[in-house]
């Protein structure tokens, strides 16, 4: 009884491991040569499985872009969800920046292949950006309205605000050989990563904050 019980088990195991290791695999290369650069083969040979077993996972090329789509927006959001009505304001915003500067630092092919998808139009994520996506902003942004109205922010419009944040974190993963061109440096150098976050929070919270 035992047995069969870690069977299930392991099984999950190993088929999380294996959409895993696609979901990976596409995600570098669609990052590097977008949906109609990239061919199932491709993928199935970077994740070291068949092409028949690939397919089992994600029927077609287009639903494994969207399924590494929907992982990139669940990382890239988690953040955001994170931020609650009971946290203090300028706390709970610089902790956010940390988070989303980490996520530039972590998945720059994410963020990359991310913005590839908005440039073209969002072809494939038209329907998440206006369902999900939209949903979660206006939250959001009714959050950041509560704080304002308590007088634990300055004014400002909480779209733009989003906005902003988004740009000046993701700017270091999608435009990482410009910053690296300029400052010979990156995100993975830890002093580098430092010296950004605090510029970053510092100019942030000193314009949000109540005079």
């Amino acid at each position: 009884m035992k047995v069969s019980e870690k069977k299930p088990g392991r099984r999950s195991r190993a088929v999380a491991a294996k959409r895993s290791a696609i979901v990976n695999a596409a995600l570098s290369l669609f990052s590097q040569f977008g949906l109609h650069g990239t061919r199932v083969e491709q993928v199935a040979a970077l994740a070291d499985v068949s092409k028949t077993n690939l397919l089992y996972y994600f029927p077609s090329k287009e639903q494994l872009y969207l399924a590494v789509l929907q992982e990139i927006l669940a990382v890239w959001l988690a953040p955001l969800r994170a931020l609650q009505a009971d946290q203090q304001p300028l706390e709970a915003i610089n902790h956010y920046i940390r988070l989303k500067l980490e996520v530039s630092r972590d998945h720059p092919q994410a963020s990359r292949l991310f913005c590839l998808e908005i440039l073209q139009g969002a072809p494939v994520l038209q329907q998440e950006l206006e369902g999900g996506l939209r949903e979660l902003v206006n939250e959001k942004a009714e959050l950041i309205r509560l704080w304002i109205s308590r007088g634990q922010l300055a004014e400002t419009d909480p779209c733009q605000l989003i906005f902003m944040l988004w740009s000046v974190t993701q700017h270091y993963a999608d435009f990482a050989i410009q910053v690296q061109a300029i400052t010979g440096k990156s995100l993975q150098d830890e002093a580098f990563f430092t010296q950004t976050l605090n510029n970053i929070q510092s100019v942030i919270t000193e314009g949000l904050r109540p005079r």
